[in-house]
């Protein structure tokens, strides 16, 4: 049977989603529970690789299994060995035909900033902690719209992305305020490595009136094929949601209703 899990983490000590050797990962510690809940060896295939120190709150993984249980006894028994930081939250069995990867139709990062001149022991690592300037978010918002829809964003990309194609569908893009959180949302069909950190980056400046607003744009339009500026802190990405056909029908977003810089 294909078994698909909802799985949150903070990434905060961990080198990324992908195994690498002798190194800690997410997916390292996940394979290693459920291959002891299963009884056998488990691989994990996830919707998208997150970078070290990205966090998740949606992050959806399948694999295939000879073993039967229930779902909650994959929740709860996988939790069980699980570090505090990393937390299955639903699972569910779907059809063969399911992959976490390829049947995503778009992803959701949020990038939180927290842009206040004292430093908090409480949000050191879990967003990117700005003390330079007060940031101008509605300069930021005004800037992200230009990629809204199909672009070539070659200019986002970092030096080692692998992927061929640097097409990429941006459904939405958004930058508020709520206190001293400023808040970058994006929703794609899929990134590009660092993609999202990079955009951040550029917001940045622009919000601290560095840059002109329309910069971004001009990257946009360069396609340089290499990002120049350096990614922001990967201590303040998330990924929130991954969004599947409705056929599948796996739960509601969990965390839709409550704090709202979540």
């Amino acid at each position: 049977m294909r078994i698909a899990l909802g799985i949150e983490y903070d990434g905060t000590r961990y080198h990324g989603w992908q195994i690498q050797k002798n190194i800690i990962t997410i997916q390292k510690i996940l394979e290693k529970c459920l291959s002891i809940i299963a009884n056998e060896k488990i691989t994990v295939y996830c919707s998208g690789r997150t970078d070290s120190k990205v966090h998740s709150l949606g992050q959806v993984v399948h694999f295939d299994t000879k073993s039967i249980r229930k779902e909650k006894s994959w929740i709860l028994g996988t939790n069980s060995y699980l570090p505090n930081d990393i937390s299955v939250i639903w699972a569910k069995e779907v059809p063969y035909s399911f992959h976490a990867r390829h049947s995503a139709t778009y992803r959701h990062y949020r990038y939180i900033i927290n842009n206040s001149s004292y430093k908090s022991v409480f949000f050191i690592n879990n967003f990117y902690n700005f003390k330079k300037k007060k940031l101008d978010e509605k300069r930021m918002n005004e800037s992200v719209k230009c990629l809204i829809g199909q672009h070539d964003f070659s200019s986002f990309r970092s030096k080692n992305c692998q992927s061929t194609v640097s097409i990429r569908y941006v459904f939405n893009t958004k930058v508020y305020r709520i206190n001293s959180f400023v808040i970058f949302d994006i929703i794609a069909n899929s990134f590009l490595y660092n993609m999202v950190r990079n955009i951040a980056s550029i917001i940045i400046k622009i919000g601290c009136k560095e840059k002109k607003i329309y910069w971004i744009k001009e990257l946009l339009v360069a396609k340089k094929n290499n990002f120049l500026y350096g990614p922001s802190d990967p201590s303040g990405l998330y990924l929130i949601y991954v969004k599947y056909p409705k056929f599948f029908k796996f739960p509601k977003f969990i965390y839709k209703n409550i704090i709202n810089i979540f």
